[in-house]
C-alpha cells in the first residue's frame, strides 16, 4: 500500500545517541520551514509511550503510522532515532517501499570516542554515563539493503544538513501542502 504522494519526501537519520541525529533533524526543519513534520524515536518511544526500547515495542508501530499519516496528509517527513536496525529494521523497509516520492536514509556514523565527547557537551541525564552509553552502542548497524548513506563523524553540522536537502530534493520543493498550517 503506497503512502505519501510523488512530491512528498521521506527522510530517515539514523546513528548512535550523540551522532548528532537531532541536531541534523532541526538543521534540515529550520531550513525548510513550514510542511515538514519530525517523527523522533526519543518522543513517540520515551515520551508519548514511556516504554523501554525492544523488539516489537508498541512504539514501533507508532513511528511509522506517524510517519505514513503525516506523508498522507502532504507534509514531507524525517523519521529520527538510534532506530536499532534489529528492532526497527522491518517497519523502515516497509516505510521506505511503501513511499511515492523521494526518499533518502542516512547513518551518522560516530566513533564510541566521539560520542562519549559529544554526550559531555550536552545537558546532563541521570543514569546517563559511559556504561550506559557503552550499552547502547552499535557499531555500524546499517540497514538490509544498502539503502542507507553513511556520513562520517566529520562531517560537520552545516555540511550534513545541507547534504541531506540537496540530496532529498527538499531545497527546491518549496512548503508543501501539509493540512496543518499556524
Amino acid at each position: 500500500m503506497g503512502t505519501g504522494t510523488p512530491d512528498t519526501r521521506l527522510i530517515v537519520l539514523r546513528g548512535n545517541s550523540a551522532s548528532g541525529k537531532s541536531s541534523v533533524a532541526a538543521g534540515v526543519r529550520e531550513r525548510f520551514g513550514r510542511g515538514l513534520a519530525l517523527v523522533t524515536q526519543d518522543n513517540l518511544r520515551r515520551v508519548v509511550l514511556r516504554e523501554h526500547d525492544r523488539p516489537g515495542a508498541a512504539n514501533v508501530g507508532l513511528i511509522d503510522m506517524v510517519a505514513r499519516y503525516a506523508l498522507d496528509a502532504g507534509f514531507h517527513v524525517v523519521v529520527e532515532g538510534i532506530l536499532y536496525a534489529a528492532h526497527y529494521g522491518e517497519m523502515l523497509a516497509g516505510l521506505v517501499a511503501d513511499h511515492r516520492g523521494t526518499t533518502r536514509c542516512y547513518y551518522l556514523d560516530v566513533p564510541f570516542e566521539e560520542t562519549l565527547r559529544r554526550h559531555a557537551t550536552k545537558p546532563p541525564m541521570p543514569g546517563v554515563g559511559e556504561a550506559r552509553l557503552r550499552e547502547w552502542y552499535r557499531e555500524r548497524d546499517l540497514l538490509a539493503g544498502g539503502i542507507e548513506t553513511v556520513v562520517p563523524a566529520d562531517s560537520g553540522l552545516g555540511e550534513t544538513v545541507e547534504r541531506v536537502v540537496r540530496e532529498s530534493g527538499l531545497g527546491g520543493a518549496g512548503e508543501c501542502s501539509g493540512s496543518i498550517r499556524g
